[in-house]
């Protein structure tokens, strides 16, 4: 299909969502909304995916909302017709790792969008806000339940409350990215994570951990118990398992034979 506002590449197991509005500093648009999880929807259904990375073209990430409507950006919409978050299959139904490489300036939905990768670096430059609250609305995209997993309820709620401004120093040392890093190096090193996930971590395994975690924040400690025990089940005595150990002797990369979503459970 054809990603409008959006570029989608695969290579080496590894693929690459763009957002792609360099001139508007990659500000989100309803086609952006739609190609993106179209490119999320594709990528959980190739098994020759093993790890994404969604970035921004230019020097931003993604700067929010697009304002050029002015005050029609925010206008009262049908309730059948509206959710607050824009993205109908998000990051983390994609059975494989989702690393936002945040480039640049990530505000409003650049940032909540953001939220909802497995892993976040970002650049060191990089000006990021929850700004909605100053725009006359409230963060979106499941970010009251993404953001305060990761930061805390105190930090959530300082961010979200006064929508100010934090640089990707700030953001990795309060747990809203794991690393920041020159601007300029951003991609590179989300890539090489995504590499190293291909060749050396077994898809099913990878894929069964991810939605563990997701799940993990609603469960209690022996459901988390339960389901790791099940989902040990799924991978224990497998082709995988025996070739990790094998290959780890051996000294050698691993050949994954079992895929996503080829080899999924029909049960999960």
């Amino acid at each position: 299909m054809t990603y409008e506002d959006v570029t989608f590449e695969i290579d080496a197991g590894v693929a690459v969502v763009m957002l792609n509005r360099p001139q508007q500093r990659n500000a989100f648009s309803g086609a952006m909304a739609a190609a993106l999880a179209a490119a999320y929807r594709a990528c959980d259904g190739d098994d020759a995916v093993r790890a994404v990375v969604l970035t921004g073209a230019g020097a931003a990430f993604c700067v929010g909302a697009d304002l050029a409507g002015g005050g029609a950006t925010f206008e009262r919409r049908e309730e059948a017709d509206f959710s607050a978050d824009p993205i109908a299959f998000p990051a983390w139904e994609v059975r494989k790792p989702v690393i936002a490489a945040i480039n640049g300036h990530a505000v409003g939905i650049g940032l909540t969008l953001a939220m909802q990768c497995d892993i976040r670096l970002v650049a060191r430059e990089a000006k990021l806000a929850f700004a909605h609250v100053r725009r006359g609305v409230l963060p979106d995209a499941h970010s009251h339940w993404t953001v305060p997993r990761a930061v805390g309820h105190a930090r959530a709620a300082e961010l979200f409350l006064t929508g100010r401004l934090l640089d990707g120093d700030e953001a990795a040392a309060i747990g809203l990215a794991s690393r920041a890093l020159p601007a300029a190096e951003v991609l590179t090193a989300a890539l090489a994570m995504a590499r190293e996930i291909a060749v050396h971590c077994a898809p099913l395994s990878v894929a069964l951990s991810k939605r563990l975690l997701w799940e993990s924040r609603g469960l209690t400690r022996d459901e988390v118990g339960a389901r790791e025990t099940a989902y040990h089940h799924v991978v224990m005595g497998r082709p995988d398992a025996l070739e990790g150990a094998q290959s780890f002797l051996e000294r050698r990369p691993p050949r994954w034979s079992l895929a996503v979503p080829r080899d999924w459970p029909g049960d999960l």
